[in-house]
């Protein structure tokens, strides 16, 4: 994972990704370089287009994260209709047992 966050931040920076460049921030990061996974992340990522595949990314998560969003008031609203409920089952029991008390 380590290898595409160091993509990524390239990416960012506006540095090209290359072998090179990806060495030297995985070695900034105290991770010592796997040649062979830098040069096939390299290899992958040439035809990639980074700022569409991450927009393309960013939609779902926001379309899944609206849901969960309107979800808890929902929930919400479930706890206190249950507390509710079990007030109304102890008030009838309370009146029940005025009656044999």
């Amino acid at each position: 994972m380590e290898y595409v966050y160091a993509a990524l931040l390239l990416h960012a920076a506006g540095k090209e990704i290359n072998d090179e460049n990806m060495k030297k921030v995985l070695e900034a990061a105290g991770i010592t370089p796997d040649e062979a996974r830098i040069r096939a992340l390299v290899e992958a990522l040439k035809e990639v287009n980074i700022d569409e595949a991450i927009q393309s990314a960013a939609v779902p998560v926001a379309a899944a994260a609206a849901p969960a969003a309107a979800a808890q008031p929902a929930a919400e609203e479930k706890k206190e209709e249950e507390k509710q409920e079990e007030k109304k089952e102890e008030e009838a029991t309370a009146g029940l047992a005025s009656l044999f008390g």
